[in-house]
C-alpha cells in the first residue's frame, strides 16, 4: 500500500487517468478492468445508481452470510479465522460480483490465551486448606454450541496468570471510586481478592485499580440487573428468551489501550522494534478471571461484612455485602478465602486483515474505508458477525455494479475487514500505523460497521459533527423496517432525538469513544468517522448491551429467534451504510457539513463558562481567548458553506471543486495535537480525547481543572490547565485557518 503521491493539481479525469495516479500496492491492472462508465471531472451522485443499490440488497443473501460467518468459532488468528481470510478473498476477487483487487495483509501481533489443558479455576478454600468449593468458569451447553471443541473458556485477556488467594470483597464496578469508598469504610483491601461486575468502567481499568490498592486478584460478572432487567432464571433467559444465562461469562480484553501492545505507533511486522514484555503499559498487573452470575451469587451471597450502598447493588437475589470474607452461617466457614487459579499465556500471532478495492474513477486518490472486524471470541454472530454480513451484501451489489461496466465510483473505495480487533482494535490500529502518512493526506471518512444489529428497533448512530448531515440524507430516504410507513430518520427521532439551535429537533448523533475500530481514525489520525447500527428501545429495557455479548450464546440462532427475524434490521443498516458510502465517494462536493462543528463547539464553551469560569478566575485564567477562536471558526465555517453553495450555482473548475473539498476533508486532521494527552497512547483529537471530569466541555481543560482544583495558583496542575486551554485555543484557531480560502494565509 505505498501508495503514490498526488501529482500537482486536478485538470480532469482524462488527465489523472493518463498521468497514471494509482493506489500503490492498491494499483489494479487496466488489462483486467471492465468497461468503464463515462466520467467527467463533474461526475456526481447518481440518484439511479443509488436506488438500484438499495433495492439489490437482499435479506437473503445477507442471512446466508451471517450463517455461513458464524458457524464456527473464530477467534483471531485461529484456523477459522483463516478460513474466513480466504472468504473474503474469494468473494471480492470473483469474476462477476468482485472488486478491482484484494488482499490481506499480515501483521505479528501478541495475543492473549487460556491454557486448554489447564483451565482456569476458581475455589473457596477453608481455614485449614480444604478445597470447599471449586468450579471451571464456563458456559452450560444448553444449544449445542456452547460443547464445540473450539469454544474458549472464559478468560480475561492479557491478565498475568497466577494464583492468588485471599479473602473476598465486593467492589462494585471496579472504579477508583469504588475502591476508595471501601477503603473509607474500613475495610482492608491488602492481600483481598476483589469480586467486581461489569459496567462502570474499562475491563482492564477494574485490575489495575484494583492493583492500587493491595488487591491481588480480581474475579468479574455480569449482574442481571445490569442485563436481563432483574431476570435470572434458565426460563426467563436463553434459549428460552434473549437474555444472558446463568452461566453465561463475558469474555473479553482486559488491554487498556489500542494496537498491537509491543509494538506502539509501529506496525507489527516482523522486523519492527518491541517493546520486552516486561516494559508493556497497560496490561493488568494482577490475576482476573470473568464468571457467571450463578458462581458469582455463590460468592457475593455469603459475604460478612457491612450493607452495600444502594446504587452498588444488583439482582442476584440476597444481601449484596462487602466483606473481606464470609458470613459464620453462610454456605462456607468464617475465614475461608478464595483462589483464583489463571494460566493464560501471551503468543505471538499472525492476524490479517483483509482489504478490497474499488478504484476511483475521476479521483483515485481520495479514500473512502468501509470497515469491519472479522474475529470473534466465540461464533461470534451479533459481535461482529452481524456487520461481516452486511459489508459483503454491499460489496456484492457494488461488486456487480463493476464489473457489468455499470458504475464506477468518483472516489475510491476501500473494504476492510480488520483482524484482531477483540484483543485491542489491533488489526485496524495497525494499518493506520503503517499508512498513517497517506491515510491523512487522502482519507476522506471511515464507515465502521461492527455490530450492525443489537436489535430492530431504531437506528442507532455515532459519529464526528461533519457525517450528521450524510447520515440525516441517507435515513430520510429509506423505510424503516416494519410496517409504520415512516423512514428510517423519522423512526430514529421517535427514539432518540435532540434539539439542535440550528435544525430544531433532530436525532442524537451519539459521539466516538474506543469500542470499535473507528479509534485509531478518529483519535490517531483524524479522519471523519462513524458507527452505525440497529439497536434496541431503550425504555423497554435497561440492558447495557445486548445479553449475550462476548458469550457462547451469541449464535446464528439467537440473531435468528430474537433480535432480527426477517433480517430487515441488517437490511436497513446496509441501507444506510451503503447510502452515506455512495454519497461520500461519489458527490462532487463532499457531503461533509463542517459548520456542524459550530454548535459542538459552542456547547463546549458554554459549559466551560458554566461550570469551570469562576474556578478559573479565581486562578487568573481567562476563557476569552477561547471565545474568540470558537467565534473565528463559526465565522470561518458559515463563509465556507456560502463559497460551496457559490460553487455549486456556478461551472466550477475542477481544481476550485477539488480545494474546498480538501478543506472539507482535512478539517478534523485540524483538532490533532500528538503531545496534548500524553499519558493517553493513540489520542491526539482535542475535541473527543476521554472526559473523566464531570464538565461536559474540552476534555484536556476538563480533566486538567479536575485535577488542579484542590491544589494552589502556582502548582504544575494549573500550569497544566493553562496549557491545556491553550491547546485548544490553538487547534480552533488551526481549524478555522483550514477553512479559510487556500489563498489566505
Amino acid at each position: 500500500m505505498h501508495w503514490a503521491k498526488i501529482l500537482g493539481a486536478v485538470v480532469g479525469a482524462a488527465a489523472l487517468l493518463g498521468l497514471g495516479i494509482i493506489l500503490g500496492h492498491f494499483a489494479i491492472p487496466k488489462a483486467t478492468d471492465p468497461p468503464a462508465p463515462s466520467t467527467s471531472d463533474s461526475q456526481d451522485l447518481d440518484l439511479e445508481i443509488l436506488n438500484l443499490v438499495m433495492e439489490q440488497l437482499d435479506t437473503g443473501r445477507i442471512q446466508e452470510n451471517l450463517r455461513e460467518l458464524s458457524k464456527e468459532p473464530h477467534v483471531a488468528s485461529s484456523p477459522r479465522d483463516e478460513a474466513l481470510v480466504r472468504l473474503l478473498l474469494e468473494r471480492w476477487q470473483d469474476t462477476a460480483t468482485g472488486l478491482d483487487s484484494a488482499k490481506s495483509y499480515e501483521y505479528n501481533v501478541l495475543l492473549s490465551f487460556p491454557n486448554r489443558d489447564q483451565p482456569n479455576v476458581v475455589e473457596v478454600v477453608g481455614p485449614d486448606g480444604t478445597i470447599l468449593h471449586s468450579f471451571v468458569p464456563r458456559e452450560k451447553n444448553l444449544t449445542g454450541e456452547q460443547g464445540e471443541p473450539n469454544v474458549l473458556q472464559p478468560y480475561a485477556a492479557y491478565a498475568p496468570a497466577g494464583t492468588p488467594q485471599g479473602l473476598l470483597v465486593y467492589a462494585n464496578q471496579g472504579s477508583e471510586e469504588d475502591f476508595k469508598e471501601l477503603e473509607t469504610k474500613g475495610i482492608k483491601l491488602e492481600g483481598t481478592i476483589a469480586l467486581t461486575r461489569y459496567g462502570g468502567v474499562g475491563r482492564g481499568a477494574k485490575a489495575i485499580n484494583a492493583a492500587k490498592h493491595g488487591v491481588v486478584g480480581v474475579l468479574v460478572y455480569t449482574d442481571p440487573g445490569d442485563i436481563n432487567d432483574g431476570k435470572t432464571l434458565p426460563s426467563e433467559t436463553f434459549p428460552n428468551s434473549w437474555g444472558l444465562p446463568p452461566s453465561g461469562v463475558e469474555r473479553g480484553s482486559y488491554y487498556e489501550y489500542f494496537g498491537d501492545p509491543l509494538t506502539p505507533y509501529l506496525p507489527a511486522h516482523p522486523s519492527s522494534f518491541r517493546l520486552d514484555i516486561n516494559n508493556i503499559s497497560g496490561i493488568p498487573p494482577i490475576p482476573a478471571q470473568p464468571i457467571g452470575f450463578e458462581d458469582a451469587r455463590d460468592l457475593l451471597c455469603n459475604l460478612t461484612g457491612p450493607p452495600a450502598s444502594a446504587s452498588w447493588k444488583g439482582a442476584l437475589g440476597c444481601d449484596y455485602n462487602l466483606g473481606p470474607g464470609f458470613k459464620q452461617d453462610g454456605s462456607f466457614p468464617a475465614g475461608s478465602e478464595v483462589k483464583v487459579r489463571v494460566h493464560n499465556s501471551l503468543e505471538l500471532r499472525n492476524s490479517s486483515n483483509v482489504l478490497g478495492i474499488i478504484r476511483g474513477a475521476v479521483e483515485p486518490d481520495r479514500y473512502v474505508i468501509y470497515g469491519n472486524h472479522r474475529d470473534s471470541w466465540v461464533h461470534g454472530a451479533v459481535d461482529p458477525s452481524t456487520g461481516t454480513a452486511v459489508l459483503l451484501e454491499i460489496s456484492r451489489v457494488l461488486g456487480t455494479l463493476l464489473k457489468k461496466g455499470t458504475w464506477r465510483p468518483r472516489r475510491s473505495i476501500i473494504f476492510a475487514s480488520w483482524g484482531a480487533e477483540e484483543f485491542g482494535l489491533i488489526g485496524s490500529t495497525e494499518f493506520t500505523e503503517e499508512f498513517l502518512s497517506k491515510l491523512q493526506e487522502r482519507t476522506v471518512a471511515y464507515i465502521n460497521v461492527d455490530i450492525s444489529v443489537f436489535a430492530n428497533a431504531t437506528l442507532r448512530a455515532q459519529g464526528t459533527p461533519p457525517v450528521q448531515s450524510v447520515i440525516f440524507s441517507a435515513t430520510k430516504e429509506i423505510s424503516a423496517p416494519g410496517r409504520s410507513g415512516l423512514s428510517i430518520y423519522d423512526n430514529w427521532i421517535q427514539y432518540t432525538n435532540r434539539s439542535s439551535t440550528v435544525y430544531g429537533l433532530v436525532p442524537s448523533l451519539g459521539t466516538l469513544g474506543a469500542g470499535s475500530d473507528y479509534a485509531s481514525f478518529i483519535h490517531f489520525l483524524g479522519i471523519s468517522s462513524m458507527d452505525l447500527a440497529y439497536t434496541y428501545d431503550r425504555s423497554k429495557t435497561s440492558a447495557r448491551i445486548y445479553p449475550t455479548y462476548h458469550t457462547a450464546f451469541d449464535t446464528f440462532e439467537y440473531v435468528k429467534k430474537f433480535l432480527d427475524p426477517d433480517f430487515s434490521s441488517h437490511q436497513a443498516v446496509g441501507r444506510t451504510a451503503a447510502s452515506v458510502l455512495l454519497r461520500l465517494s461519489d458527490s462532487l462536493f463532499l457531503p461533509l457539513h463542517v459548520s456542524d462543528y459550530s454548535e459542538t463547539l459552542h456547547s463546549f464553551l458554554n459549559a466551560a463558562q458554566r461550570d469551570l469560569g469562576t474556578l478559573l478566575e479565581q486562578h487568573g485564567i481567562s476563557l476569552d481567548p477561547l471565545v474568540t477562536a470558537v467565534k473565528e471558526f463559526e465565522t470561518a465555517a458559515a463563509a465556507l458553506v456560502r463559497r460551496i453553495s457559490a460553487l455549486q450555482n456556478s461551472s466550477p473548475d475542477p481544481l476550485q471543486v477539488r480545494m474546498v473539498n480538501d478543506q472539507l476533508m482535512l478539517l478534523e486532521r485540524a483538532f490533532l495535537n500528538p503531545r496534548a494527552f500524553p499519558e493517553n497512547p493513540y489520542y491526539s483529537h482535542v475535541l473527543w480525547a476521554p472526559n473523566t471530569a464531570s464538565a461536559a466541555t474540552f476534555p484536556g481543560l476538563a480533566n486538567a481543572c479536575a485535577r488542579a482544583q484542590d491544589t494552589n495558583s502556582g502548582s504544575e496542575a494549573w500550569a497544566e490547565v493553562h496549557r491545556q486551554l491553550s491547546i485548544v485555543v490553538t487547534a480552533l484557531e488551526g481549524a478555522a485557518a483550514t477553512l479559510k480560502p487556500v489563498e489566505d494565509l
